[in-house]
């Protein structure tokens, strides 16, 4: 029969996991859709009870999003205009339902190349902080995921939280997401990005692109080039083509490869005109 094991502290799941292969769930929004129709056979080890896991702390030095902390709970927190655009992606995240259940952790341990939490925790520069018998290890999110599906999480690890760097200057942040439709979707393209800005001028940019590679990609020489230039309206006039370069996407059942680039460069003018007007 299979084993279902709900531990109350970390300490306990991880020493579950040192005995044996788990399946790892925190809401399980990922899990129980992909097994209709199938037998329930995986060993699971429930960790949404684990209280230390869940929650959203200030450092000083940076935010701890702990692992469990669900997509309602970053929309509903008190937080800066640093993560308008985290919370942007979490409300594309299902229907309110799967944001109340569905996790931080969840979402990146699928590895989903569409996965909505990805590119706009890229643009906030996040790391991943994994524990196991060997103790805690801190990795950039970017070092993190192989590809779809692929994680660095090994096994006997558990990815227990994410972890936002504080900027040096004040930073603003957006996310844009293409669907089908409105709500409830699988996306085509989505586009984050993050800009810091001292005296009027971007001082640093990040910007992520998901949905066109098997893992969402910073786009380095367009952040390259926004550094510096002054904050205005027109500041996604600046893409081009040759921007996009570090992104692959590929033609399936929702867009082409073509449609997706074309898609990707008119996110990106719209985050960065509307970044540039706030900022």
């Amino acid at each position: 029969m299979p084993v279902y094991l709900r531990p109350s502290t970390q300490a306990e799941a991880l020493a579950a996991l040192a005995q044996g292969r788990f399946t790892v769930l925190a809401g399980g929004t990922d899990y129980y859709a992909s097994k209709v129709g199938q037998p329930l056979g995986d060993d699971i080890l429930d960790i949404s009870a684990i209280g230390e896991l869940r929650g959203i702390a200030d450092s000083g030095a940076h935010w701890r999003i702990g692992a469990t902390t669900t997509w309602s709970d970053i929309i509903a927190a008190p937080l800066p205009p640093l993560f308008d655009g985290l919370k942007l992606a979490a409300r594309e995240i299902g229907g309110v339902q799967i944001q109340n259940a569905g996790t931080l952790a969840g979402n990146l341990c699928n590895a989903s190349p569409a996965a909505d939490g990805v590119p706009a925790l890229l643009a906030l520069d996040a790391e991943v902080e994994l524990a196991g018998a060997a103790g805690t290890k801190r990795l950039p999110l970017a070092d993190f995921l192989l590809g779809n599906r692929k994680t660095r999480l090994a096994p006997g690890q558990l990815l227990t939280g994410v972890l936002i760097p504080r900027p040096r200057h004040a930073a603003v942040s957006h996310f844009a997401k293409l669907g089908a439709r409105k709500y409830l979707v699988i996306s085509v393209v989505m586009v984050a990005a993050t800009l810091e800005v001292d005296a009027g001028r971007v001082s640093a940019a990040r910007v992520a692109v998901g949905s066109c590679s098997v893992v969402a990609q910073r786009l380095p020489a367009l952040e390259a080039l926004l550094a510096g230039k002054a904050c205005d309206a027109r500041l996604g006039e600046l893409v081009t083509d040759e921007h996009l370069s570090p992104l692959a996407p590929i033609d399936d059942v929702r867009a082409s490869s073509d449609y997706r680039l074309d898609a990707a460069a008119t996110l990106l003018r719209r985050v960065l005109n509307d970044l540039g007007a706030r900022a």
